[in-house]
C-alpha cells in the first residue's frame, strides 16, 4: 500500500505543477485555432527555397499539433502544391513544440529549456527544409473547390466551438491519453529508476544521448507529454543535453509517422527528415552540455529538487488547476466512449460507407472530411473516428475515394 500511496502522491504533484500552464496553453491553442485556418496555413507554404522553410517553421512552432496530427496536415499541404522543403520544415518544427508544451516546459524544467526548445525547433525545421529542397521538384497542385462544403461550414462555425470547444474538448481528447501516459511514466521513473544509473554507470553525456535517441525515434509521445518524462530523467541524473534530445526527438518521430511519410513524400525526403531531427537534437544537446552555462539548465536536477517551491503562482491556484485538469481529462476520455449525436443521412443508392485505417485523432477526422467533401459529386460526408469509417453521400467513383484517402496518408480498406 505504501508504494501505491507514493505513486499517487508523486503523480498528483506532477499534475499540479503542470496544470495551470496546461490550461493556459490549451486556451491559447484554441485562440490560434479560431484565428488561423488550415486553408490559410496551406496558402503560406510557398515555393521551394529558404523563405518558404522559414515561413513554415514560424507557422508550425506555436501550433499544438503532435506527430499524429501534424502528419495528415503536412501531407495535405504537400498534396496541395507545397514544396518538399516547406512541408519538411513544417513536419519537423511543429510536433517538437507548441504553446502548451512551451508553458509546461517552463513549469517543470525552467526558463532556459522553455526558450531553447522553440529556437531549436525553428533552426532544425529551416535547415531540414532547405536540405529537403535540394534536388526536388514541386508537386503539381491538385484541383480543389474554392468554396467546398467544409470551408463554408468552418466559416459558419460559432466562435465558441472554434476556440473553447476546440481547446478543452477536441484538442484535449487528442492528447489526454498520451498526457496521462507521460505523467505515469514520469512517476515510475521518479520512483524506481536508481539515481546511480545515470550518475555513475551511464555518466557520459554522449552515452546518455545515444541511449535516449535510440529510445525516442520509434516511440510515440506528444510534445506536452514528453516534458514530465524529461524532467524525471533530469532528476535521475541524465545530462540536460540528453533530456533535450528526448524533448526534440520523441515528439517529432515514431514508427507510424515514418511509415506514412515514406509512402507519401518519398524515401529520400523521409530520410532527410529523420536525419535533420536526429542530428539537430544531438548537436544542440552537445551545445547545452559543453558550451552553455550549466546553471541555466539545473532547474530540476538531483541537486536542486526544491526548485519548484519558488513558483510565483499561489498554492490554491495550482491545486484548483489540478482539479480542473483531472476533471477535463476524465471528461475527454469518457466522451470517447459515449455515442455522440451526429447528423444523419438518408439511406439511398448514393450513400456508401468506407473503412479507413490510420485515423488517430480529431485532426485526422477533419482532414478526411475536408478532402472528401472537396471531391466533385460528393454531397456530404460523415467521418467516425471510433469506427474508422466515412459515410459518403454522392455519386463518386470508389477509385477516386481510394486515391484521396491514400494520398493524405491513410489506408483505404474499401466498402463496409
Amino acid at each position: 500500500m505504501h508504494l501505491v500511496e507514493e505513486f499517487f502522491i508523486t503523480l498528483w504533484g506532477l499534475t499540479v505543477e503542470m496544470a495551470p500552464y496546461l490550461l493556459l496553453g490549451f486556451l491559447i491553442a484554441g485562440l490560434l485555432n479560431g484565428v488561423f485556418s488550415k486553408d490559410w496555413l496551406q496558402r503560406k507554404m510557398g515555393k521551394p527555397g529558404i523563405g518558404s522553410s522559414i515561413k513554415a517553421a514560424l507557422l508550425g512552432i506555436p501550433l499544438p499539433l503532435c506527430s499524429c496530427g501534424v502528419i495528415p496536415t503536412g501531407v495535405s499541404f504537400y498534396k496541395q502544391g507545397a514544396s518538399k522543403g516547406a512541408t519538411s520544415s513544417f513536419l519537423i518544427s511543429t510536433p517538437q513544440t507548441g504553446v502548451d508544451s512551451i508553458l509546461v516546459t517552463y513549469s517543470l524544467m525552467g526558463w532556459a529549456f522553455a526558450i531553447v526548445r522553440p529556437i531549436i525547433a525553428f533552426i532544425t525545421g529551416v535547415l531540414g527544409g532547405v536540405w529537403a529542397d535540394q534536388g526536388s521538384t514541386p508537386i503539381q497542385k491538385v484541383e480543389k473547390s474554392t468554396s467546398s462544403t467544409s470551408e463554408l461550414a468552418s466559416k459558419k462555425q460559432h466562435w465558441f466551438d472554434r476556440i473553447f470547444k476546440y481547446a478543452f474538448v477536441t484538442f484535449l481528447q487528442d492528447i489526454s491519453r498520451w498526457l496521462v501516459l507521460g505523467l505515469v511514466l514520469a512517476t515510475l521513473i521518479t520512483m524506481f529508476v536508481p539515481e546511480a544509473l545515470f550518475t555513475e554507470y551511464l555518466s557520459s553525456p554522449w552515452l546518455n544521448m545515444l541511449i535516449i535517441l535510440a529510445a525516442s525515434v520509434p516511440l510515440y509521445v506528444c510534445a506536452t507529454a514528453s516534458v514530465p518524462i524529461a524532467a524525471a530523467l533530469l532528476l535521475k541524473g541524465v545530462s540536460p543535453g540528453a533530456a533535450l534530445v528526448f524533448l526534440m526527438a520523441g515528439p517529432a518521430t515514431n514508427v507510424a509517422t515514418i511509415t506514412v511519410l515514406w509512402q507519401t513524400i518519398g524515401k529520400k525526403t523521409t530520410l532527410k527528415y529523420l536525419a535533420s531531427i536526429m542530428i539537430g537534437a544531438v548537436s544542440f544537446g552537445l551545445i547545452i552540455d559543453y558550451l552553455l552555462p550549466e546553471s541555466w539548465f539545473t532547474y530540476f536536477t538531483p541537486e536542486n529538487t526544491d526548485a519548484h517551491a519558488h513558483h510565483i503562482l499561489p498554492h490554491w491556484l495550482m491545486i484548483g488547476s489540478g482539479v480542473v485538469m483531472v476533471y477535463l481529462i476524465l471528461q475527454a476520455e469518457i466522451l470517447k466512449f459515449i455515442p455522440q449525436k451526429t447528423k444523419t443521412m438518408e439511406n439511398s443508392n448514393k450513400t456508401k460507407t468506407y473503412v479507413i485505417e490510420g485515423m488517430t485523432c480529431n485532426h485526422c477526422v477533419a482532414n478526411v472530411d475536408k478532402n472528401l467533401k472537396a471531391l466533385s459529386g460528393v454531397n456530404d460526408v460523415i467521418v467516425d473516428l471510433q469506427k474508422g469509417e466515412a459515410i459518403v453521400d454522392g455519386e463518386v467513383d470508389e477509385l477516386k475515394i481510394k486515391e484521396i484517402i491514400e494520398g493524405i496518408g491513410y489506408t483505404f480498406k474499401g466498402k463496409k
